[in-house]
């Protein structure tokens, strides 16, 4: 099982390979070295994904436009969820 280097690899590669480790993990096909191997590398994976969605999440702003015209941002954490 080759080593996934998390610097360079995008969040779609990622999530792509954690859905496979899943998959196999769920088949059970496979031997008890290589299964605790995958193990460790999806959840190294889910840890890159949810960083990058966090990540994300903190960069996401509502653009909204004032009656008078002004274009103000708002971080997403304060956007009232009504």
């Amino acid at each position: 099982m080759s080593e996934i280097n998390l610097e360079e690899i995008t969040f779609e590669d990622a999530l792509s390979k954690l859905e496979n480790l899943v998959r196999e993990l769920e088949a059970g096909k496979i031997k008890l070295d290589d299964a605790v191997a995958s193990y460790e590398q999806a959840v190294a994976l889910k840890n890159f994904c949810e960083k990058k969605l966090n990540d994300a999440k903190l960069k996401i702003e509502k653009i909204e436009l004032s009656p008078n015209g002004n274009i103000t941002l708002t971080p997403l954490d304060n956007i009232d969820e009504n």
